[in-house]
């Protein structure tokens, strides 16, 4: 009986050729609340990991400040030699993008992802050069402490009284593949201090006294796990929406203030405000729009309430709908919201009978929300 000679595929070939083929490189970013949690040391053990898999991997840019076991793991892998960049007569060591791009590996750690690159550099930010990489479809290990997210910066320079000179804007780690956050407790991060695992043990009652007080890892360490949490939710969301599944699936709680042009609207998003910041959530603030907002008057109050939401920071949503009940639990259903706040005034007679109407359709529309009807004074 004649035989095939042609090799069988197994089940991880298999695997592989069905995969749609990969275009870009994926972003991946190794999240701290402060230095010294083990950013750097993860990426580098994740990246000599998939070297031992069979990856090609290099270092494009790591700084080891001086830590024994940080650069012991470096030394394992191989590193594509940095730029020289003469500027103002002081030479200048910067990551070489172009060389990357010419080595074309398949994995690159790069640190320090907030990094100002020095002037005559390819691009003035670092991660303009992690985007360059990925388009290239090189997939980036990246690291990054919370203090560099631009919105978050105004923040721990109010909490810690240092400045935070470079920054990354929010949608670069939203376009993140997978965000990881390197976690270590205040007490643990101090214990490493005082041992010099961070910083030359001459400069850590220095630190200590200063951005690494107590409060300050507290507060930055409850910042990270606000981010990552943002990041699942995002994810999940993703998930949720090509598997379409139902929208009981949530991770962040996110509140929906339910407002119309009248003057009591203020005291309902003031009260969704506490609310979602009691539960540490999203605030959203619906309004539907209706004819009646066209009155000059209505239309101020109305403008006074929705700006008075944006100053508290809330998401100001316009929907437009014939049922302002059916319009409101779609977008609901569809952004999973968890908590809706919904205003009543003391009703009578028909009034009465269409408010709760409107409330039991919206009930079997939005299932999964849990509602709260806020009984308001007439102005």
């Amino acid at each position: 009986m004649a035989t095939d000679s042609t090799p069988r595929k197994t089940p991880e070939d298999w695997l592989l050729a069905a995969e749609p083929e990969k275009t870009r490189g994926r972003f991946k970013v190794f999240l701290g609340y402060a230095p010294g949690v083990g950013k750097t040391f993860s990426m580098l053990s994740e990246g000599i990991r998939r070297r031992q898999r069979g990856e090609d991997v290099v270092i494009g840019v790591v700084e080891t400040h001086g830590r024994k076991a940080t650069a012991e793991l470096a030394a394992r892998l191989q590193h594509v030699p940095t730029r020289e960049i003469d500027y103002k007569g002081t030479l200048f060591h910067e990551m070489d993008v172009d060389a990357i791009l010419d080595r074309k590996p398949q994995v690159v750690l790069i640190d320090e992802l907030a990094h100002t690159n020095i002037t005559g550099s390819r691009n003035a930010k670092r991660y303009e050069d992690v985007f360059l990489l990925l388009d290239a479809n090189i997939d980036v290990l990246t690291t990054i402490n919370v203090q560099h997210i631009e919105s978050l910066t105004p923040r721990v320079q109010s909490l810690t009284g240092i400045p935070v000179r470079e920054t990354v804007p929010d949608w670069v780690l939203d376009r993140a593949d997978e965000i990881v956050i390197s976690d270590l407790t205040p007490e643990a991060l101090v214990t490493r201090m005082r041992r010099g695992d961070i910083y030359p043990i001459d400069r850590a009652e220095r630190a200590l006294a200063n951005f690494f007080r107590r409060g300050n890892l507290i507060a930055l360490r409850e910042m990270a796990l606000h981010r990552i949490t943002r990041a699942v939710d995002r994810t999940l969301d993703d998930y949720v929406k090509r598997k379409q599944l139902g929208p009981h699936w949530s991770v962040t709680e996110k509140v929906a203030v339910c407002i119309s042009a009248r003057p009591q609207a203020r005291d309902l998003i003031a009260r969704g405000a506490r609310l979602a910041e009691g539960l540490d959530g999203e605030l959203y603030v619906l309004h539907v729009q209706n004819p009646q907002d066209d009155n000059p008057d209505n239309k101020r109050t109305l403008e006074a309430s929705l700006q008075f939401a944006v100053n508290l920071g809330a998401q100001v949503v316009h929907l437009t709908g014939k049922n302002v009940s059916s319009a409101t639990a779609a977008y609901i259903t569809e952004h999973r919201i968890t908590q809706a706040l919904f205003g009543r005034s003391a009703l009578h007679g028909l009034r009465k009978y269409l408010y709760f109407l409107a409330i039991q359709r919206f009930m079997s529309q939005a299932p999964h929300v849990d509602l709260h009807i806020i009984t308001q004074e007439i102005r």
